[in-house]
């Protein structure tokens, strides 16, 4: 006689299952749904102006710079370490630059791939301390941030420089050409929109056919369809709003070129592969043989090169170097990446959470400023929401064990 006590393994394995992917898209996706309450309040609480065309425009325009160096210090994090100079060396890179193209009036394409170079050579030297001669990131880096701090304000003797070539200029401020020109909607935004939609669409459904193929776990099929409508409805928005104004600022094309080759990077090759291990346990990691040296050099060596690029996109944007610039950059940018949901212990985080932790920071920034809220709260609110995501990343970690 069977027991009616007697449970159905099987379907129990179902349920934890089914609830173990809850619970992982739940944290997965957590900072996407705060993103949108955050945006949801402000649009209320500033009478509908922060999701106007201009203003989208303008928010894209004004993280741009702080996006790129998030993007860097995600990996600089995944690998355990620190970067607190990425805003003296911006602001060092947009003074070179600005010497190059304003007083000895340079070809801006030369003087664009000399800055980089300089990036280059700049994490480069950070990342020997760092990797070989292993002094802690953040004694190194602190010590960058003083010395290139210092070296702008040589370089640009107190003063700024300006104007910049108006092609420069037209990196961080122009926007992609229309096919037509006088309508009221800008066409090629609205056909970017389109086809992204169904790259998204076919990328999405072949990356769910192998999960099935080789028997991984993968959400519900109405999960599944749930999230890619909802990607493509506030993509196409997206892209229809700004089509109502100018179309898409040139910094967009620079910014989403990044985040999928880095997103590439990352998920799908060996290097990538390496950045995590080196995060979650670098004797390990070595053990295994991972070069661990030369890829924490290289890390750095990108961040470099990624606050290079930020200096002279700041640069453009402001058309002029200032002593100034690049003042408190480090900070916003580890604060996206911990907000987005990288690991304050290293080897966890991801590109695309570090550019929704960035959004969040430049969306509450901007919110606050069209509500009339001071420096100072701002200050105080964004201290707040960066040790509330870092202590969400503990308690999560610690449930987990």
């Amino acid at each position: 006689m069977q027991s009616p006590l007697k449970t159905n393994p099987i379907g129990s394995q179902k349920k934890n299952s089914s609830k173990s992917l809850i619970q992982i898209n739940f944290r997965q996706y957590s900072m996407i749904i705060a993103l949108v309450f955050i945006m949801v309040f402000f649009q209320i609480t500033t009478d509908g102006l922060l999701l106007k065309p201009l203003n989208i425009t303008n928010l894209i325009l004004q993280n741009s710079y702080i996006l790129v160096l998030a993007v860097g210090m995600l990996l600089v994090i995944v690998t355990g370490h620190i970067d607190l100079s990425v805003g003296s060396v911006a602001a060092f890179v947009g003074a070179i630059s600005a010497i190059m193209m304003v007083n000895y009036e340079m070809s801006p394409f030369l003087a664009i791939v000399i800055s980089l170079v300089l990036g280059a050579v700049i994490g480069a030297w950070q990342g020997f301390w760092i990797a070989y001669v292993r002094i802690p990131a953040f004694i190194v880096t602190l010590a960058g941030m003083l010395l290139f701090r210092g070296l702008t304000m040589i370089v640009l003797e107190g003063k700024s420089i300006a104007p910049f070539p108006e092609s420069f200029q037209k990196i961080s401020s122009g926007f992609i050409p229309d096919l037509t020109s006088g309508g009221s909607l800008h066409l090629l935004t609205i056909l970017i929109g389109i086809a992204l939609s169904i790259v998204i669409i076919f990328f999405q459904w072949k990356n769910r056919r192998n999960q099935l193929k080789h028997q991984f776990e993968v959400q519900p099929f109405g999960l599944f369809v749930l999230k890619l409508v909802g990607m493509i409805v506030i993509l196409n928005i997206f892209t229809f709003v700004l089509a109502t104004y100018e179309g898409i600022p040139n910094i967009l094309i620079v910014l989403g070129v990044l985040i999928v080759i880095y997103t590439f990077v990352t998920n799908k090759t060996k290097a990538g592969r390496h950045i995590y291990a080196i995060g979650g346990n670098e004797k390990a990691a070595l053990l295994s043989g991972i070069k661990t040296k030369k890829m924490t050099f290289m890390v750095f060596v990108n961040m470099g090169v990624l606050s290079a690029l930020s200096g002279l996109l700041f640069a453009a944007r402001l058309n002029a170097a200032t002593p100034k610039a690049g003042n408190l950059f480090e900070l916003d940018a580890i604060a996206a990446c911990f907000i987005g949901g990288a690991s304050a212990y290293g080897g966890i985080g991801t590109i695309p959470g570090a550019i929704i932790g960035g959004l969040v920071m430049g969306i509450m920034n901007n919110g606050m400023s069209l509500m009339g809220l001071g420096v100072d709260w701002q200050q105080g609110i964004k201290g707040l929401v960066l040790l509330a995501a870092v202590a969400f990343d503990i308690y999560n970690k610690n449930k987990a064990q």
